[in-house]
């Protein structure tokens, strides 16, 4: 039993209950498309980089970054970015160049091989957003309102985090 359903067992009734149930459906969320990604990997024999990596590269895409950049938008809890950066390099899925104006922040952008990796789930997401249309699993709007919610919530919790000092 998790953290959040003994919790809600005790305090379920209204608005607390439905709460603690967007916080679980989150959580796993976030951990089955890992998941899914790692799945779709394993099936094209893509065994060198793990789905955390993918993810990151998916979401550098076009752009020049930094590790704080990265870090900032939230995408890699309770990952190492720095680690993962420096492994991607290693492997030829980025470059990286230090700064010239800060010598301490270093930027990585994809090379060709990276690009490929971006391409792979960025055609996995394609396909299983078509999937979630035809199969008529989610009717039209109903994401836009699923965002504009969970963007509610994201501006909710990062105000808490704001206002602590």
């Amino acid at each position: 039993m998790s953290m959040h359903s003994s919790i809600g067992q005790a305090l379920k009734p209204g608005y607390l209950g439905d709460y603690l149930e967007t916080l679980a459906l989150v959580e796993r969320l976030h951990r089955l498309v890992l998941d899914v990604i790692k799945d779709e990997f394993e099936r094209l024999g893509m065994l060198e980089i793990n789905p955390v990596q993918a993810l990151l590269l998916f979401n550098i895409g076009d752009n020049e970054v930094t590790a704080g950049e990265l870090k900032s938008r939230g995408y890699y809890q309770g990952s190492n970015v720095s680690y993962n950066l420096k492994k991607l390099v290693e492997m030829g899925y980025m470059h990286h160049q230090r700064s010239e104006v800060d010598r301490r922040s270093v930027r990585v952008r994809l090379t060709a091989k990276g690009r490929e990796v971006r391409e792979t789930v960025a055609g996995l997401f394609a396909r299983h957003a078509e999937g979630l249309e035809t199969r008529a699993i989610l009717g039209p709007g109903q994401l836009d309102e699923s965002n504009a919610a969970l963007k509610r919530i994201e501006r909710f919790w990062t105000d808490q985090i704001r206002y602590i000092y």
